[in-house]
């Protein structure tokens, strides 16, 4: 979180934000703060996910937005963690700070437990059972239609301004490709099937595993853009967790297994058409450029730890170099899929 922000989140705010929905924060336990404030409270003795979001980061309409969807698809069969209701009726409450504000949740905690890369669940079964998670997500959101409060396209994102966070004089080819790939985009056709509401974010860390069923939370990122993202992403980001520090090659190898068992799972709920899929290495690269505007905008380039170094220096290097995450043959994977 910026340092400017962490200024203003008190106990005191944290205690008015729980208060709002009817909980406690004697046992608070404080489980992330990148992008929100987010703790497990409890009302008596259930657990609850409390989220701050601050107004710089998400307006009160966009907020808003997500947690209507969400809802919408608890309603439709979705394991997704219900919003709760304020105790004054409302999903959203609004705590003010100054000439700011942070806009306050409460959603159901999810079941289970995480998944880790080292995990004997981490395995082509689980792969299948997210790619159908995902499938039925998107079959789902199909169907939806936003009201007022609206979330915003992907090409509103300022973090795919590249160049006014990363250096014109270091960074200026990534710039550029940056550029490109974003036109590229831009150009893909919009349609109901292609086009439309997406989670964004569907890795490890925002699901858990309960029963032989996934549970998906942490609906922030989400956004309008092409569903195809909701299959690079998690590729990306199994790929990236459990093998960047080895070579394309090795990469590539678990990014194949790993992408024929996901979209056998997710052809069985919903169907995504070949050019599609031959397409996810434009998203895979927005990904990387992404993470890579995200770290310079979020972290002190200038008293950076051991880690952060390591994984700004990996995805520039990558960069340079014109090496992707994966290197994949899609017309392979798309026989393997469509045969079995």
């Amino acid at each position: 979180m910026e340092k400017w922000i962490e200024e203003l989140f008190t106990g005191d705010v944290l205690m008015d934000a729980a208060s709002r929905f009817g909980c406690g924060t004697s046992h608070a336990k404080k489980l992330g703060d990148f992008e929100n404030y987010v703790y497990e409270v409890h009302k008596g003795e259930v657990p609850y996910i409390l989220r701050l979001t601050h107004s710089s980061h998400r307006s009160k309409g966009e907020v808003e937005a997500e947690l209507q969807w969400i809802n919408y698809l608890h309603k439709h069969g979705m394991n997704v963690s219900l919003v709760n209701d304020s105790e004054t009726g409302n999903l959203v409450e609004v705590l003010e700070t100054g000439d700011t504000h942070f806009f306050v949740c409460l959603f159901d905690k999810a079941p289970g437990k995480p998944v880790m890369m080292d995990d004997p669940l981490f395995d082509d079964d689980l792969f299948y059972k997210w790619g159908k998670l995902t499938g039925h997500m998107h079959r789902v959101t199909k169907g939806y239609v936003q009201d007022e409060n609206k979330r915003e396209r992907w090409d509103q994102d300022d973090v795919l301004d590249y160049d006014n966070y990363l250096s014109s004089v270091e960074d200026r080819d990534i710039i550029e490709k940056g550029r490109l790939n974003k036109e590229n985009i831009r150009g893909f056709k919009e349609t109901q099937d292609s086009f439309g509401l997406i989670h964004s974010d569907i890795h490890p860390g925002n699901f858990f595993y309960h029963d032989g069923d996934l549970h998906v939370f942490d609906f922030d990122d989400s956004m309008q853009f092409f569903f195809v993202s909701d299959v690079a992403i998690p590729l990306y980001y199994s790929v990236w967790w459990k093998f960047r520090n080895e070579t394309l090659e090795i990469r590539s190898r678990f990014g194949e297994r790993f992408l024929i068992a996901f979209l056998q799972g997710y052809v069985a709920e919903c169907e995504i058409g070949d050019e599609w899929v031959k397409r996810i290495p434009h998203f895979l690269l927005l990904r990387d450029l992404t993470l890579y505007t995200i770290f310079h905008k979020k972290w002190d380039l200038e008293n950076l730890s051991e880690r952060e170094q390591s994984l700004l220096t990996q995805i520039r290097e990558r960069l340079h170099r014109d090496e992707p995450i994966v290197e994949l043959d899609y017309d392979k994977i798309l026989t393997e899929v469509r045969t079995k």
